[in-house]
């Protein structure tokens, strides 16, 4: 018990200390398991005896996490994509495997070895290049979301790989490995199905799979409402967990790879009422597991072999990351991807990914890749993911990213209006609909080629174009416009096009979207009439419900809500000019003390509404 509780608290310390940090880094978590295990095991020899076992643990985290990617791809979504994800994503894989093996069997492995490290070589890391996009705000562009498509159809291509790899070995099948390690009630389940001939073998196979399809539609219901209806919060955990389990192990004696079950079973179920629910109870379990088949990882890695041999290691690694470069350059040429998105796409995926670490552990407990290959693999795996936070600093020298030219060409404008409108997503929609509803003509910008097209098919025209750029504004009829209506969701982009404008236009009225008071306050310095903070009026007629519903009339509570609105708009003005930028609001003296003047007068005003909305009764008489 002692050495159980020491090690638990080596490996959770190692994780909390090393994994912030290498996020923070902008390495992302993947790596910052993985340098934990390191640390742990090879440099610092903290790792104990039962780093196997709690390996063989740990692998149901990647279990976990195939359901929670099947539960995010409902049959819709995926038949939406289906250029995307079969063409872009598939021939990337396709193409990188056949490369990849091709050149692996030249090097002198057999068939299985370059087929499996082929696979692996196909793979790019879901987790670094999405926290990177993110960060960097890359997602939206024409490069993020190919690259999201091309990880996308990875993962889902896992599946089919992990199923595929048993096939590779050239050994009996998974049940039979099963029936010589099952024990209790498993064992004569397995020896029955053993037992099988061939086709009957085949019908089970299909009869499993179709009862999981079946199941997930017509037995998950009433199962999930008794569950619940038992109103203990531990029980959704429990559902959950036995969805995971029991599908993996009926895919398991039917000799299929356990994550093709549970993936089947998510996909399934990610139309049900229960979906988020089901994320909910199993990501806690799939984040701790799966951060701890990382560790195990890393305290496997043998970096001895890198440390006798490096040069080869490296030679590879730079191998696997020139012929990602050079597949996936042809295929942003072939699909359309010009400047900053074909780099994007190029080298942003052109590592190793963490599942590659996964059918690596797969494939060796199956005897395709010996240890010594096995332990170099997972080298090569992960100096490619080291080396992405280069690629994408390569990736922008390349494209240029620090200049302001698009892409893509923008839409040549050939109308203007009195209001000018940029950015249409879910702000400068409303606007927009209800100001063309009133009759007025309207100029609509927005970079994201996506939300424009779909706005066209509604019948509202807009514009493709980066509303930061002085010309498009222009052309939009920026000097006869006598409404800016200032909607992006870029933060540092508003505040660039409201300067812009009023420099240009100081008679313009500019109307600005806020995402809080500091932005509030860099909107009105940079010369924006009106600015309205994205929450503030949905949250002061949440305030006025709660009025309503604790004694106050629906005029009173209206009141006060218009009280409210007026007083605290007119206090934005003043704090904002007493708002330095770059300084801690509470370290300005004069700003804090204005601020609690602020709140004294908002307080006399709304007693004062109450006061002659509530007349003395005494003073009536």
């Amino acid at each position: 018990m002692e050495s159980l509780l020491l090690q638990a608290s080596i490996y959770l310390g190692a994780a909390l200390l090393i994994v912030p940090l290498a996020v923070r880094a902008g390495f992302g978590s993947v790596l910052g398991y993985l340098a934990a295990g390191i640390v742990m095991g090879p440099v610092l020899g903290l790792a104990g005896a039962e780093t196997g076992d709690l390996r063989h643990y740990a692998e149901f985290g990647v279990v976990l996490m195939l359901f929670l990617v099947g539960l995010e791809l409902d049959p819709a979504t995926l038949w939406g994509m289906r250029q995307s994800l079969v063409g872009l994503g598939g021939l990337q894989i396709g193409l990188t495997s056949f490369v990849s093996a091709l050149g692996l069997a030249w090097l002198g492995f057999n068939w299985q070895e370059a087929a499996v490290l082929g696979m692996v070589a196909a793979l790019s890391s879901t987790a670094i290049v999405l926290q990177t996009m993110t960060e960097r705000r890359m997602l939206r562009t024409a490069g993020g979301r190919s690259s999201f498509a091309v990880l996308l159809a990875q993962d889902i291509a896992v599946v089919p790989m992990l199923a595929l790899v048993p096939l590779l070995a050239l050994r009996p099948s998974a049940s039979a490995h099963l029936h010589d390690a099952a024990e209790g009630p498993a064992r004569p389940i397995i020896g029955f199905l053993q037992s099988l001939p061939g086709w009957a073998d085949t019908l089970v196979m299909l009869g499993v799979v179709g009862f999981i399809v079946l199941g997930g539609h017509y037995l998950t219901r009433p199962v999930f409402r008794y569950v619940h209806a038992s109103r203990l919060p531990e029980m959704g955990s429990f559902i959950a967990l036995f969805t995971v389990a029991g599908t993996s192990f009926l895919t398991m004696i039917v000799g299929l790879s356990p994550a093709l079950g549970t993936f089947l079973a998510g996909v399934v179920l990610a139309n049900s009422e229960f979906r988020h629910q089901l994320e909910a109870d199993i990501r806690p379990y799939k984040g701790i597991l799966l951060g701890l088949f990382f560790m195990a990882v890393g305290i496997g890695i043998d970096f001895r072999l890198l440390a006798a041999d490096p040069w080869p290691l490296i030679a590879l690694t730079l191998a696997l990351v020139l012929v990602k470069v050079l597949v996936l350059a042809a295929l942003a040429e072939t699909f359309g991807l010009r400047g900053r998105d074909r780099w994007l796409l190029t080298l942003g995926l052109a590592q190793a990914g963490e599942f590659g670490f996964v059918l690596v552990g797969f494939a060796a407990q199956e005897a395709i890749l010996a240890s010594l290959v096995a332990q170099k693999t997972l080298i090569v795996i992960s100096l490619s993911m080291l080396v992405t936070p280069v690629l994408f600093l390569i990736a922008g020298w390349l494209s240029g990213l620090g200049e302001e030219q698009p892409a893509v060409r923008p839409d040549p404008i050939d109308e203007k209006g009195r209001v000018i409108i940029a950015g249409i997503g879910r702000f400068g929609q409303v606007v927009n609909r209800l100001v063309r509803m009133s009759g007025i003509q309207t100029v609509v910008l927005d970079h994201d080629m996506m939300a424009v097209q779909i706005m066209r098919r509604f019948g509202v025209k807009g514009f493709f174009g980066d509303p930061t750029r002085p010309d498009l504004l222009q052309a939009a009829g920026l000097d006869e416009a006598a409404v800016l209506v200032v909607a992006v969701d870029d933060r540092e982009n508003a505040i660039k096009i409201v300067r812009y404008a009023r420099q240009v236009r100081p008679d313009l009225h500019i109307v600005a979207r806020a995402r809080d008071r500091v932005h509030v306050y860099e909107l009105y310095q940079a010369g924006a009439d009106d600015i309205v903070r994205e929450t503030f009026d949905s949250s002061i007629r949440a305030g006025r419900y709660v009025l309503e519903n604790m004694g106050f009339s629906e005029y009173e509570a209206a009141q006060r809500s218009r009280t409210y609105y007026r007083v605290d708009r007119a206090a934005m003005r003043d704090l904002a000019e007493l708002w330095v930028p770059g300084q801690p609001a509470h370290l300005n003296e004069a700003y804090v003390t204005r601020a609690r003047q602020l709140d004294a007068d908002l307080e006399t005003a709304l007693l004062e509404e109450e006061s002659q909305a509530r007349p003395d009764p005494e003073a009536a008489e």
